[in-house]
């Protein structure tokens, strides 16, 4: 690094220690050295340091007076050795250390400490509003002025900020867009403090024991129950709450939802890792269990030759138990969830879903 080269440079070169710092209070010695690392084209992190400390710097700075070559090198020669006997660096207070340790130990934990001890991120307070996902950065726009909104879509990265507006009713993104065209005039300040409230809010927002939404969770157990046990349970809450019920069957994707959940030219991806025993014996018992619009989809949404052999791998097992066929149609919903949780397939929203969002494994 040129600053620690620079460091090492003047402390070889320097002329045996003096007592030329010895007038020189802490402070000093530190602004010295700081002045000496940015001359030397450091990229010191000073905004992380909490804001008592940067105006001490500044005034201090603003102090110093012209300090010659011999004191210069004393104080830099002192620096290094005490950076020559340092082995190791700890963050200074809890905040550090909660930063240091961030991914190694309990989110919750971390949250729950961070809250007991009043303790701040430290960095940039927009870092954690660029990060939100889509919907949570639309729900914080919707609590939010017009006026703030604006900041918040000016702060973010100029392909999210396009997305999050995409996502607004068409009067609010409107509003928020003529927003922008005012805040010509606003200060860091009140950017930095618009920021500083929005991360204070958002690393207090209450602990959930569950990443998932009940209706999420619901929809993921049943989508891997026995289909009696499932059609049974569905009935039954709709019955108890129809619009709970309603929700959580929209996230239901077994075998039998394929022609409406998944795209033609998707299932040749889908069906490339299945065993071809086990695609037969699926396709065989769907045309047992009335569903054979199913077993039509899929194997018209593959190559011929690979349907022809299929249809004679079909007549040649003949009838199938339930039981082996319901196997081997999970098998196949297990390939098809592993490329939904990857990206590699896409599952279709159907307008009358879209408020419930799609099924998520």
């Amino acid at each position: 690094m040129t600053e620690l080269t620079a460091v090492k440079q003047i402390k070889a070169t320097a002329l045996p220690e003096s007592n030329n710092k010895s007038h020189l209070s802490p402070k000093q010695k530190a602004v010295i050295v700081i002045k000496f690392l940015i001359n030397h084209g450091a990229d010191l992190p000073l905004d992380q340091l909490p804001e008592t400390l940067q105006i001490d710097l500044i005034h201090q700075m603003a102090a110093m007076p012209p300090v010659d070559q011999s004191t210069l090198a004393d104080v830099i020669v002192e620096f290094a050795n005490e950076l020559d006997s340092v082995g190791l660096f700890f963050s200074n207070g809890l905040a550090g250390a909660l930063t240091d340790l961030e991914g190694k130990i309990s989110p919750v934990m971390a949250r729950r400490l961070r809250k007991e001890a009043g303790v701040r991120q430290i960095g940039d307070p927009w870092d954690s509003v660029q990060t939100l996902p889509l919907d949570e950065l639309g729900q914080l726009m919707r609590s939010e002025s017009t006026e703030v909104a604006s900041v918040i879509l000016s702060k973010l990265k100029t392909s999210k900020a396009a997305e999050l507006l995409g996502t607004l009713p068409g009067d609010q993104a409107r509003r928020i867009t003529y927003a922008i065209s005012l805040t010509g005039n606003i200060t860091p300040h009140a950017v930095d403090q618009i920021g500083s409230s929005l991360a204070a809010r958002i690393a207090n927002k209450p602990e959930k024991a569950f990443e998932d939404t009940p209706v999420k969770r619901l929809g993921s157990i049943l989508n891997v129950s026995a289909a009696n046990i499932r059609d049974t349970l569905l009935s039954g809450l709709e019955e108890d709450d129809q619009t709970i019920g309603t929700q959580v069957r929209s996230y239901i994707f077994t075998f039998k939802h394929i022609p409406q959940k998944l795209q033609a030219s998707d299932i040749p991806k889908c069906l490339r890792s299945v065993d071809k025993t086990v695609l037969a014996t699926a396709l065989a018992g769907a045309q047992q269990a009335d569903m054979s619009d199913v077993a039509t989809y899929l194997l018209e949404s593959m190559s011929k030759r690979m349907a022809d052999n299929l249809r004679e791998d079909i007549t040649e097992l003949g009838k199938v138990k339930a039981r082996e066929g319901e196997v081997a149609m999970k098998e196949i919903m297990i390939e098809i969830r592993r490329l939904i949780d990857t990206g590699e397939v896409d599952i279709l929203i159907h307008s009358e879903e879209e408020e419930t969002t799609a099924f998520e494994a």
